[in-house]
């Protein structure tokens, strides 16, 4: 059985657009995986190798055999600045899939940062650097490049599914992706949110420090006779 290249890596896909990525990144992931449903996050395994990484763009999704990392290469090679490379990686740390010289070139190259289920190394000099990588874990062992596997396909990773050109944003608290036609009304939903949050926050500090729909969420569940207060 002979395996079709042309089909097994997609060069031309739609993305969202850079007015999106740059207001989707005002926000905290959280505030965007909140108002998306509490849906889209990926396994919290997966972090930044400094706290201070931040990262949002279109996804370039890859898909590889554990301990892989051919097709990563590929992505590499057809990504356009500003994209962030997503790669399912079964969740492996028996391998690094990634290391230094993978980073420099996809900073060079313009690529907004990497997410990997999946291990890296040269976590010393990568987590001194700004240049955003999200990971599993971490393994010095290095990758094979023999194993067919694809690039721009629908994948699913950490337990979120990924297309193509979605938006995916990343930050100290993870990553969380939104899909491409939700994007504008996610963000509108996140200026709501945070604008509220931040008059709570407000509250708070005031000395309003009792939650207001708490009463009535006790009593929904149970916890509160009606009529009775804490």
């Amino acid at each position: 059985m002979s395996i079709h290249t042309t089909a097994m890596i997609q060069r031309n896909i739609s993305r969202v657009t850079p007015e999106e990525v740059q207001q989707a990144a005002e926000y905290q992931a959280a505030i965007l995986a909140d108002v998306a449903g509490r849906r889209g996050t990926l396994h919290g395994r997966i972090k930044p190798l400094s706290p201070e990484m931040k990262v949002a763009g279109p996804a370039i999704t890859v898909e590889v055999r554990p301990g892989d990392n051919l097709a990563i290469h590929a992505a590499l090679a057809i990504a356009q600045p500003g994209d962030v490379i997503v790669v399912d990686g079964k969740g492996d740390l028996s391998c690094a899939l990634l290391g230094e010289i993978m980073a420099t070139q996809a900073e060079a190259s313009g690529i907004a940062g990497i997410i990997i289920d999946g291990a890296v190394r040269d976590a010393d000099m990568l987590s001194k650097q700004s240049y955003p990588v999200f990971a599993a874990g971490l393994n010095p062992c290095g990758p094979t490049k023999l194993i067919p596997g694809r690039v721009n396909h629908p994948i699913s990773i950490a337990g979120a599914q990924i297309q193509a050109g979605d938006l995916v944003v990343g930050d100290v608290d993870g990553v969380v992706v939104i899909p491409r036609n939700e994007v504008q009304a996610i963000i509108a939903l996140a200026k709501k949110k945070l604008d509220g949050e931040t008059q709570r926050i407000a509250a708070i500090r005031a000395g309003d420090t009792r939650a207001p729909w708490l009463e009535n969420a006790l009593r929904q569940a149970g916890m509160l006779a009606e009529g009775e207060t804490l």
